[in-house]
C-alpha cells in the first residue's frame, strides 16, 4: 500500500479537484464542436496512451492472461460507463447541476465500501457523506430554475453509479493488479470502445478542429483524464475509499465556481451555505482520525515508478 506525506496528499487532492473541477465546464464547451462519444473516447484514448510509457516500464507486470476480466470490466465501469454516460448528459443539464448529481458517488461509494470492502460506515461518516451531498445540492439547486431533463438527471446517477463501482471494484483488486496498468488498460480500452460506438452511430466530420477545441481536448486528456485518475487511484490505494470520496465533494463546488466564469451560469445565494456544509462534512467523515495518511519515511513506491 503506497503511504504519501501530508504534503504530498494534500497537493494531490488539490491538483485533483482543480483539474476535475474544471472539467465539466470544459466538456460543455466543447461538445458544440464534436459528438459526444467521439469526443469521450477520443480524450480517454489519449490519457491512456499518455501513461502507456510509464506501463511499459513496468511489462513483466502487465500480466493479460491472469487479470484480463479485471480490466476489462474497469473500462467497462470507469470509462465506457462512466465517461460515456457523462458526455452525453451533461448536453441536457447546466454543467454545475450535472456534476452535482454526479457527485451522489461518495455515498454511494460510502455504503459499497462498507458492504464489499467491510470499511467502517459509523453514523459520524454517515451523517459526514449526507451532509456533503445535500452541500453540493444546496449550491446548485439554490438558484436553478425552469425546466429539468429527466434524461440528463437519469444519465447523471447512472454515471454516479458506474463511477462508484469501478472505484471500489479497482480497491478490491487491488493485490492482484499493478496500479499502473490498471489505470492504463482502462483507459485504453474504454476508449476503444468509445470510439467504435461513436464510430457507428455519430460522424467524423462533424468534429469542428478548432484550435479552442483541441486546446480543450489536449488539457482534458493530460490532466484530467491520464493525471487525475493516476492520482485518484493512488490516493484510493492509500486510504479508505469512503474517506478520500468525502474530498471529492469539492469538486462540484469548484465545478460551479468555473462554470459561473467560464459557461456565463448564474451564482447563487447559497453558494456560502453549501460550502460550510461540506467542510462540516469532510469534518465528520474523518472524526477521530487524521483526513490525510501519517507521514512516510519513503515516498509512494508506485509514485517512484512513474
Amino acid at each position: 500500500m503506497p503511504t504519501f506525506s501530508p504534503k504530498q496528499t494534500w497537493g494531490m487532492v488539490l491538483f485533483l479537484v482543480l483539474v476535475w473541477g474544471i472539467n465539466w465546464p470544459l466538456t460543455k464547451m466543447a461538445l458544440p464542436h464534436t459528438p459526444p462519444l467521439l469526443f469521450s473516447g477520443l480524450r480517454t484514448l489519449i490519457g491512456g496512451l499518455i501513461l502507456l510509457p510509464f506501463a511499459l516500464r513496468r511489462i513483466s507486470a502487465f500480466r493479460w492472461t491472469q487479470n484480463a476480466g479485471p480490466y476489462l470490466l474497469l473500462a467497462l465501469l470507469n470509462v465506457v460507463g462512466y465517461y460515456g454516460l457523462q458526455t452525453i448528459g451533461i448536453g441536457y443539464l447546466p454543467a454545475g447541476l450535472f456534476s452535482t448529481l454526479v457527485f451522489l458517488q461518495p455515498i454511494l461509494l460510502g455504503i459499497f465500501s462498507r458492504l464489499w470492502l467491510g470499511e467502517s460506515l459509523n453514523r459520524f461518516k454517515t451523517a459526514g457523506l449526507v451532509l456533503g451531498f445535500a452541500g453540493v445540492a444546496v449550491i446548485s439547486l439554490g438558484g436553478l430554475e425552469g425546466h429539468l431533463s429527466p434524461l440528463g438527471i437519469a444519465l447523471a446517477l447512472a454515471s454516479a453509479l458506474c463511477w462508484a463501482l469501478g472505484t471500489v471494484y479497482m480497491k478490491k483488486q487491488g493485490p492482484r493488479l499493478d496500479s499502473i496498468w490498471a489505470v492504463t488498460l482502462q483507459l485504453l480500452l474504454g476508449g476503444f470502445v468509445l470510439l467504435l460506438l461513436g464510430s457507428g452511430t455519430e460522424s467524423w466530420s462533424a468534429i469542428v478542429w478548432s484550435p479552442s477545441f483541441i486546446l480543450i481536448l489536449l488539457f482534458i486528456s493530460v490532466f484530467v483524464i491520464a493525471g487525475g485518475w493516476m492520482i485518484y487511484f493512488l490516493l484510493i490505494d492509500a486510504g479508505e475509499v469512503s474517506t478520500v470520496g468525502a474530498y471529492t465533494f469539492l469538486i462540484p463546488v469548484l465545478s460551479n465556481g468555473f462554470s459561473i466564469a467560464l459557461l456565463g451560469e448564474s451564482a447563487t445565494a447559497t453558494l456560502l451555505i453549501g460550502l460550510l456544509m461540506i467542510a462540516g462534512s469532510i469534518r465528520l467523515v474523518n472524526r477521530r482520525k487524521s483526513p490525510l495518511p501519517e507521514p512516510a519515511a519513503e515516498g509512494s513506491s508506485i509514485a517512484r515508478r512513474l
